[in-house]
C-alpha cells in the first residue's frame, strides 16, 4: 500500500524531519507531528516548511515526552485512524521514550518504520528490514535549514565568485601580513570614519606613515579609493565597506567556494541577513559567511578590527555573540570559526577554546584553506 502519511517525532533535531519532505519521490501528502508542550514552537517552524512544499500537516499532542505508557496510548489512538501500511513512522527525532514507544506500537502489528541518517540524508528502513535504503534526492538548503530553527533568511550578498583583481589584492595583503598589519588598523579606522560622508582627512602622523601609504596605493590601484591632498575619498559605499574589512569576508568566501565541490558543501552564503523573534520582538543578525555540509551549519565571523588595550572586552563580546548564534541557528551540531587579521589576546584564545570556536588569525591566514578543510572534515 502506498505510504501517504508520515508520523514524525518533534524535537530540537529538525533536519531529519525535513529532508524526506524535500524529496519529490518520497515526500508524503501529509505529516502528523507528535508534539509535546515544550516543542510547540518547533512544530510551528516545521509546518511552515511543509506547507511551502504543498504537504498538509496536523499535530498529535502528547502531555509528556518522557511518559512511555502515555505516548504508546496516544500513538495507538492515531494508528486506529489509518489503514495498515498507509502511515509510516519516521523514528529519527523525539526523546528516547517517544521513539521507543512509537516504534513498539508500529511493530505490532508491523507497519512501515524508517530512520533518516542525520548527516547523509539517507533513508534506512527498520521495517520492512529487507527493503533497501536510499539517498534522499534534495539536500536541505540554507533558507529551509534556518527556518527550521525559527529564523528567516531575508537577504544575502553577492554569491558570484571573487573577481581576479580582488583575489590578487587580498593575496598581496595576506602574503605580506606582517608588513601591512599595523597600517591595516589605521586604514580600517579611516574607512570607518568615512561612513556616510565617503571621505576622511588623514592626520599629520597618518600622512607620514609609509606603510599606510603603500596600503592606500594598493587599494587605489584597484579603484577602491583615491587620495587627494591627504583626504581619502571613496566613490561608493560598497567601496568603503570593502576597504573597511569587506575584503577579508570576500577572501574567505572565495576560499570556501574553492573547496565547495571537494568537500561536499551543499549551500553557502555571504553577508546573510537573518531575522528571528526573541521574546516577541524582531531581532536581526548578519552572518559574514555561512554554509551547510552534511546538514550541519557552519558560521564564520571575519574581523579586521584591531582590538585596543582599552577595549579588552570586545574580543570576548565577539566570541560570545558567535557562540550564541551558533546554538540559536544551528543547534548542538553547529560549528563556528573566527577569522581575524589581528592576533587575539591570550584570554580570547582560551575563551575560544572553551566555547569550541575555531580560530584562524594573523599569520595563520595564508594557510586558511588547510584550516577550513581540517575544520569541516
Amino acid at each position: 500500500m502506498t505510504i501517504k502519511t508520515h508520523l514524525i517525532l518533534v524535537s530540537a533535531q529538525a533536519v531529519p524531519n525535513i529532508t524526506p519532505v524535500l524529496d519529490e519521490r518520497f515526500k508524503p501528502r501529509e505529516v502528523v507531528l507528535l508534539v509535546s508542550p515544550d516543542m510547540t514552537l518547533r512544530a510551528e517552524w516545521l509546518e511552515q516548511i511543509y506547507h511551502k512544499r504543498g504537504v498538509k500537516s496536523r499535530r498529535w499532542l502528547i502531555d509528556d515526552a518522557y511518559d512511555i505508557e502515555h505516548i504508546r496510548y496516544r500513538v495507538l489512538e492515531l494508528l486506529n485512524e489509518y489503514e495498515d501500511g498507509s502511515l509510516a513512522l519516521n523514528a529519527t527525532g523525539g526523546t528516547k521514550p517517544m521513539s521507543i514507544a512509537a516504534y513498539e506500537e508500529f511493530r505490532d502489528p508491523p507497519r512501515p518504520i524508517f530512520y533518516v541518517h542525520p548527516e547523509e540524508d539517507r533513508v534506512i528502513w527498520l521495517y520492512p528490514s529487507k527493503q533497501a535504503g536510499h539517498d534522499l534526492a534534495d539536500r536541505i538548503k540554507l533558507p529551509e535549514f534556518l527556518q527550521a530553527y525559527g529564523a528567516t533568511m531575508t537577504a544575502q550578498g553577492d554569491t558570484l565568485g571573487v573577481p581576479a583583481a580582488y583575489r590578487d589584492l587580498t593575496d598581496e595583503i595576506i602574503t605580506r601580513i606582517a608588513y601591512y598589519s599595523k597600517a591595516l588598523g589605521s586604514l580600517n579606522y579611516l574607512a570607518q570614519q568615512a561612513t556616510g560622508s565617503l571621505s576622511v582627512e588623514l592626520n599629520a602622523q597618518q600622512a607620514k606613515d609609509n606603510f599606510l601609504a603603500d596600503l592606500i596605493a594598493l587599494f587605489s590601484d584597484n579603484k577602491l579609493l583615491r587620495l587627494e591632498k591627504n583626504r581619502l575619498i571613496f566613490a561608493t559605499e560598497q567601496d568603503r565597506f570593502y576597504v573597511n574589512g569587506g575584503w577579508l569576508e570576500q577572501h574567505v568566501y572565495g576560499q570556501c567556494l574553492n573547496i565547495k565541490k571537494q568537500t561536499g558543501i551543499q549551500d553557502i552564503g555571504r553577508s546573510v541577513q537573518v531575522d528571528r523573534q526573541h521574546q516577541g520582538k524582531p531581532v536581526r543578525n548578519e552572518l559574514d559567511i555561512t554554509f551547510l555540509k552534511d546538514n550541519r551549519l557552519y558560521i564564520i565571523e571575519c574581523k579586521t578590527k584591531r582590538f585596543s588595550a582599552k577595549d579588552q572586552g570586545a574580543g570576548a563580546d565577539t566570541l560570545y555573540k558567535l557562540d550564541t548564534l551558533k546554538d540559536l541557528l544551528g543547534g548542538l551540531q553547529a560549528k563556528s570559526m573566527l577569522i581575524s587579521f589581528t592576533q587575539p589576546n591570550v584570554y580570547d584564545v582560551q575563551r575560544a577554546g572553551d566555547l569550541k570556536i575555531a580560530l584562524c588569525c594573523h599569520k595563520e591566514l595564508p594557510y586558511l584553506t588547510d584550516k577550513l578543510l581540517a575544520w569541516i572534515k
